[in-house]
């Protein structure tokens, strides 16, 4: 990658998590560039659309560009309109919040929702966000279909994440995660209580056809209090039933089409 395009990549990553904007000295200093090559690199990319400089502090921030140009892509691809009958029925019958998340390489991304709660605490996340493959009930859905390997490689290239920004139950060592996906591959999908945020609960299977790679992950999200053990185990046969039907209906969109299972070697069963 040119230094050019890995400084712009950089910037953009950095102020997705900025929306109220930074400024230019901060940029430079957090994300260790020269102050003068970020000037340069931050004009080029107001330049052709992507950062805007705030009017009255000078503060720059990511436009909508991307924001739109990943929104028309998701609708083009397919996955919302294939999904979300699928989901949208799924949270009729559990009654809280359902969600898709795409496997796009390494990364566990959110791309679709159905809020089924009419009342009480609504629980709903950032839509679009990279889920913490270690800390989250789909990252757990999707590392317990790949081997112990490929599962441990992934979680320490993403890392474990801050302790401090989960749930008290969130695994800390590799051995206690692993411990946890063994669980989950006898059950058949993942459930988990105070691991991604304290008083919330999830649970979530893999979409995939037997014996290929898993290409999404459907997750079924709520406050602890409603969401208990017990509704999330009888809620499994439904929830293993919707990833079954969205595998089998998904290869109609390139995002859930199943590629070459020797591009990521054996898929665990």
């Amino acid at each position: 990658m040119s230094g050019a395009l890995e400084k712009s990549l950089s910037i953009i990553e950095y102020l997705t998590a900025h929306p109220d904007g930074v400024a230019l000295a901060t940029i430079a200093k957090s994300l260790n560039q020269q102050r003068s090559g970020c000037h340069w690199t931050l004009q080029e990319l107001v330049r052709h659309g992507y950062v805007r400089q705030m009017p009255q502090r000078g503060d720059y921030a990511l436009t909508t560009k991307m924001a739109s140009m990943g929104l028309s892509f998701l609708a083009k691809s397919g996955v919302v309109d294939i999904a979300q009958p699928v989901i949208d029925r799924l949270a009729k019958v559990t009654e809280e919040l359902v969600r898709l998340a795409i496997v796009d390489g390494e990364r566990l991304t959110l791309v679709a929702k159905a809020q089924g709660a009419k009342s009480g605490l609504l629980y709903d996340p950032d839509m679009g966000i990279d889920l913490r493959l270690s800390c989250s009930a789909a990252g757990h859905a999707w590392l317990m279909t790949l081997d112990e390997d490929q599962a441990i490689e992934r979680v320490i290239k993403q890392g474990m994440g801050d302790p401090k920004q989960y749930g008290r139950n969130a695994p800390t060592s590799i051995k206690a995660l692993m411990k946890m996906l063994a669980e989950s591959r006898k059950r058949g999908f993942s459930v988990i209580q105070d691991v991604y945020a304290n008083g919330m609960s999830a649970m979530a299977a893999p979409v995939r056809k037997r014996g290929e790679q898993t290409t999404g992950v459907i997750v079924i999200a709520g406050p602890s209090l409603r969401l208990t053990m017990e509704s999330m185990l009888g809620f499994g046969p439904a929830l293993v039933e919707a990833t079954g039907e969205l595998a089998m209906t998904g290869s109609a969109s390139p995002l859930l089409k199943s590629a070459n299972v020797g591009t990521w070697g054996n898929v665990a069963t």
